[in-house]
Order: structure tokens, then C-alpha cells, then sequence
């Protein structure tokens, strides 16, 4: 198989990881709003709820380290991309498979 489609195909994966972990991030820093509206919607004191709020925010942590662990590994990836002699920049990770852009840069990969 040819080098530009695998490092397509791995790239294609690294962006849609990126994007699932910035969807969890902003879904759980929309459950920890929603939480704390709903102790003060239901009037309830701040230790209610504590021990879940602080999980919630665990999570968010993790989620945030999982984002920096990513961004290091594109990073790695893209070193590797160069190794391997591969020049075409794969970015817009949303271009539609069949799109000018897309394959213009193949077009480019296989000439070069």
C-alpha cells in the first residue's frame, strides 16, 4: 500500500480522536454547569452534590491531559510523516474525501 494513503488513513483516526476528546471536554464542562444550575434551581447548599461535582471535574482533568497527550502524539506523528518522506500536509481533517483539495494533494504525494 502505498505511503500517502496509510498516513492518510493514520491521520484521518488522529484528528477524529482529537475531536471526540474536544466533544467529551465540552460535554463535560456542560454537565458541571448543568450541575451546579440545577443545586441552585432546586435551592439545595453548596455540600450537596460536593462529592459528584468533584468527580465531574476529575474527569475534566483527565480529559485534558488525554487532549495533551494527543496533541504531543500529532506531533510525533507529523515528525514521522517527514521520516517516512512524506511532504503533503494533511490538514482540514472535515474536507470531504473527494474534494479538489484532497485530491490535488495526492495528486502531489504520487509525483513527488
Amino acid at each position: 500500500m502505498e505511503k500517502i494513503f496509510v498516513v492518510k488513513r493514520v491521520a484521518a483516526k488522529l484528528h477524529g480522536t482529537e475531536a471526540a476528546i474536544d466533544t467529551a471536554m465540552v460535554q463535560a464542562a456542560e454537565m458541571m454547569a448543568d450541575l451546579v444550575q440545577a443545586r441552585k434551581d432546586l435551592g439545595l447548599a453548596a455540600t450537596v452534590g460536593a462529592s459528584t461535582t468533584a468527580k465531574v471535574m476529575t474527569a475534566l482533568a483527565a480529559l485534558s491531559e488525554a487532549r495533551s497527550a494527543m496533541v504531543e502524539a500529532h506531533a510525533e506523528l507529523d515528525q514521522t510523516r517527514l521520516r517516512l518522506g512524506v511532504r503533503t500536509k494533511m490538514v482540514g481533517w472535515d474536507k470531504m474525501e473527494g474534494s479538489a483539495q484532497v485530491q490535488e494533494e495526492v495528486r502531489l504525494a504520487d509525483a513527488g
